[in-house]
């Protein structure tokens, strides 16, 4: 199955817009997006190309990121033996990070990382993860903690509920039935979901 999914930047201009091609497996998926922000210390645009793997780890991510100033270009890979190899064009580096997810800023695609792989939108979740995050448009990577806990699973046409905080910020996102962000106060919404079932299927 494919989706194409659009989010509304929430209170300010923005978007962001991408297409999902699900599997291999319940958590894994490819996506391909691009997000555009008018900014008031600069405008940018930014794309994305990621591969989650089978069991919900990430396993390539491509980044893009433009202003009027300059354009810059990363590739993230994650080994099957855990590390992390960074490429910005002028040569890579291979880092030992704890974890399995990474947070784009701005980007609402990328909780849905740890929400599906954990499952949190459809069971008890309460756990704490390290996380790499990327910083728009300077693609600048950190290290930094997050937290999901499931408020509410979903449940019918129910969307779940699961708080995420980070660095000082929470949020009640609303998580839809595949475990992609429905809302995230102060960030975006979802304003378009398209989908397509694979041909020969109803």
């Amino acid at each position: 199955m494919t989706t194409m999914l659009t989010w509304q930047a929430d209170g300010r201009p923005g978007l962001e817009g991408t297409r999902v091609h699900f599997g291999p497996g319940p958590a894994g998926f490819r996506a391909h997006g691009r997000i555009v922000r008018p900014d008031p210390e600069g405008d940018f645009t930014a794309s994305y190309s990621l591969v989650v793997r089978e069991d919900g780890t990430l396993g390539r991510l491509s980044l893009s990121a433009a202003t009027t100033g300059f354009e810059r270009h990363l590739t993230i890979n994650r080994t099957e033996d855990g590390f992390w190899l960074f490429d910005d064009g002028s040569g890579s580096a291979r880092r030992d990070y704890d974890g399995s997810d990474v947070g784009l800023a701005f980007s609402p695609l990328f909780n849905a990382l740890p929400i599906r792989r954990l499952n949190a939108h459809r069971g008890r979740v309460d756990v704490e993860l390290p996380l790499v995050f990327v910083s728009l448009p300077h693609l600048e990577v950190s290290t930094t903690t997050q937290r999901y806990r499931t408020v509410r699973p979903a449940e019918g046409n129910s969307p779940a509920v699961v708080e995420f905080s980070w660095s000082g910020t929470r949020a009640e996102l609303e998580v839809d039935a595949e475990g992609f962000v429905i809302s995230y106060p102060g960030l975006a919404a979802l304003v378009s979901n398209e989908r397509a079932e694979p041909a020969g299927q109803s």
